[in-house]
């Protein structure tokens, strides 16, 4: 359709002066007026009638002039009848067709330069976010002079300019700074002290990196779990290595006389290593306890671990179940027949089995879980598929299904750790106490198989169980829904006639604490001696005939 030109008809009868004719006379800019034309009606009043729908529109009255805003209404909201009923009939419009679509109106782009879509050109800040990227994916620093990238970043803003190598190595450093900067002044704000841990990583070149993450709470409860220290080590199980790292790590962080606790894999680090780093450590962090809870294992890799070894035992046996089920998913038509058979013998097993990731013990676990549900139909899977040489003895399975009842109290024990982001120290005490009570049934039962298998993996879990149980119980007593009630029930049944020479540890520890962590707010309340005044009023109702012993608040 050929739009008439957007021109008002002179009208000799108007009364306007000639600034306004002059006006009227001008060719109309907005987009709108490729879907409207003006008409004349009468002496003073121009109506502008829709070329699609016909519908007429007051545009000048007199001198008032209307606008344009509810003729882009009409036509964008899809108002007109029209032009609505074609853009049904077809989504897309055809080239070169105008009076068959309708492209609704849209302002004309103004090119400004330095500026996309009211946003100015930001150099120092695309340098900013380069650094940041390469930071955050680890690429390497000569991204900047790939040409492809070049291209790429060009075609989305042509102002850009490229760093060089040195600029862009610059501006990394510079942002690692600040970032550490940033976390120093946080940790120079914290109330508390802070737990170190250390953690072993070994490359594909053999190279050695000792990790030391800090765990802290800052003023507003919330937790924090940074890496402070990555250092690369020929010799991890030094100690001079050990001890220079820690060192190190306390003294760039502000840390000395701060530190509570340090954990690390034992199995990297000998007795004689761990006796003389936390002699070295208490020097300048008065320990707590007599350093009893300053040197803690690592509960995911002792757990890790024990399910290793369990697997490593039984090896033999689980080689077979993992070829067992290779072969299965291994071909289309085998799992087709392994189904069929499944189906025939009305197993009720829901569960789809998968080749396990052999460097991860958990998809090993879950792979025998599922065989175990599906051993009659391996046990006659060869029936019905000559092909299949490797059935498994009935003896097999039931080693496979104890060897599973144990790795599950292992996979449950490890699931804290995941089932939600901050577990607290209480909920550690009831899983490691059971898994306890578990593996010393389980390592002195009559079954000659289980107590072969279950008697080594309680002797190493005995020996963190003993360094770690105080920490756990103090932890778990401070729950006010358990106090000391848990410890006591749990340490009588793992303890036996022992067992309150192990609780009264507990309760003079937890008496130690308190005395310790009350000499610390001892300065905060001189300071402060009206607010501090008023807490223990608060709180001297509860503590009636408690803290001449200790045993009230604790029980």
């Amino acid at each position: 359709m050929a739009y008439e030109t957007c021109v008002i008809p002179e009208n000799n009868n108007d009364k306007a002066d000639s600034g306004t004719q002059s006006n009227k006379r001008k060719r109309k800019k907005s987009i709108v007026w490729e879907y409207f034309t003006v008409e004349t009606v009468g002496a003073g009043c121009t109506r502008a009638y829709c070329n699609q729908c016909k519908k007429s529109f007051s545009y000048i009255t007199d001198s008032k002039l209307a606008g344009t805003s509810h003729l882009k209404r009409h036509i964008s909201l899809g108002i007109c009848q029209v032009i609505r009923q074609k853009n049904q009939q077809s989504s897309y419009p055809k080239t070169g067709d105008s009076q068959d679509t309708a492209n609704l109106p849209k302002k004309r782009p103004r090119a400004t330069p330095g500026f996309c879509n009211g946003i100015s050109f930001d150099q120092e800040r695309c340098n900013h976010d380069l650094a940041k990227m390469i930071i955050l994916h680890d690429y390497p620093l000569h991204i900047v002079k790939h040409q492809g990238f070049i291209d790429f970043v060009r075609t989305l803003q042509p102002q850009f300019n490229p760093q060089c190598l040195n600029s862009v190595e610059g501006d990394c450093v510079a942002m690692y700074l600040r970032e550490k900067q940033n976390l120093l002044n946080l940790i120079n704000g914290i109330p508390g002290r802070v737990n170190l841990t250390l953690d072993f990583w070994t490359s594909n070149q053999a190279t050695v990196y000792v990790f030391v993450r800090g765990h802290f709470i800052d003023g507003d409860w919330n937790l924090h779990h940074p890496i402070l220290n990555v250092v690369m080590s020929q010799f991890p199980d030094s100690d001079d290595h050990l001890n220079q790292t820690i060192l190190t790590c306390l003294s760039d962080w502000n840390l000395e006389g701060r530190l509570f606790t340090l954990a690390l894999d034992k199995s990297f680090a000998s007795e004689t290593v761990m006796g003389n780093l936390r002699g070295l450590l208490s020097v300048k962090n008065p320990v707590i306890l007599n350093g009893q809870l300053f040197n803690q294992n690592c509960y995911a890799r002792v757990l890790s671990r024990l399910a290793v070894d369990a697997l490593q035992t039984m090896r033999g046996t689980i080689i077979k179940v993992r070829e067992s089920v290779k072969y299965v998913k291994s071909s289309e038509s085998h799992e087709v027949k392994f189904v069929e058979l499944k189906q025939q013998l009305q197993v009720p097993s829901m569960m789809n089995f998968l080749i396990d990731d052999q460097c991860k013990w958990d998809t090993t676990y879950h792979m025998l879980v599922a065989a175990c549900e599906l051993k009659e139909v391996f046990a006659c899977f060869d029936t019905i598929d000559p092909d299949y040489t490797m059935p498994l003895t009935l003896d097999d399975w039931k080693q496979v299904e104890k060897l599973c009842t144990y790795l599950k109290y292992f996979y449950d024990a490890a699931s804290i750790l995941t089932a939600q982001p901050y577990p607290t120290a209480n909920l550690f005490f009831p899983e490691v106490s059971r898994l306890q009570v578990e593996l010393t049934h389980a390592a002195f039962s009559q079954d000659t198989f289980l107590s072969s298998l279950i008697l080594p993996l309680h002797k190493n879990f005995d020996q963190y169980w003993r360094e770690s149980c105080l920490i756990l119980a103090i932890a778990v007593a401070m729950d006010p829904r358990h106090k000391m009630k848990l410890v006591e029930s749990t340490f009588s049944e793992i303890f036996g006639e022992n067992a309150e020479a192990w609780i009264r540890i507990v309760e003079d520890s937890l008496r130690e604490l308190f005395i310790e962590y009350n000499t610390q707010m001892l300065p905060f309340t001189e300071t402060n001696g009206d607010e501090g005044d008023e807490i223990m009023l608060k709180t001297e109702a509860y503590q009636e005939g408690s803290l001449d012993d200790g045993t009230g608040f604790f029980r």
